[in-house]
């Protein structure tokens, strides 16, 4: 997975977090814990405030 794959990376956490709040989610935690998914594989400079936002979202509307 990459940082575009936010669909994806939604799914995966929802999967591995299902006790976490994603609306209650500091970007440092959702960054690190995008890293460490098995699968993920992309250069962490490659990150921004942008699209974790989308992860997040994405987190929220997998999770309803």
């Amino acid at each position: 997975m990459k940082w575009t794959d936010v669909q994806d990376i939604a799914i995966e956490l929802v999967d591995s977090k299902p006790d976490v709040d994603p609306m209650q989610l500091r970007f440092t935690e959702l960054r690190q814990w995008v890293l460490e998914l098995e699968g993920f594989d992309d250069d962490p400079e490659r990150c921004n405030e942008k699209i974790l936002e989308a992860i997040q979202q994405a987190w929220i509307d997998e999770a309803e």
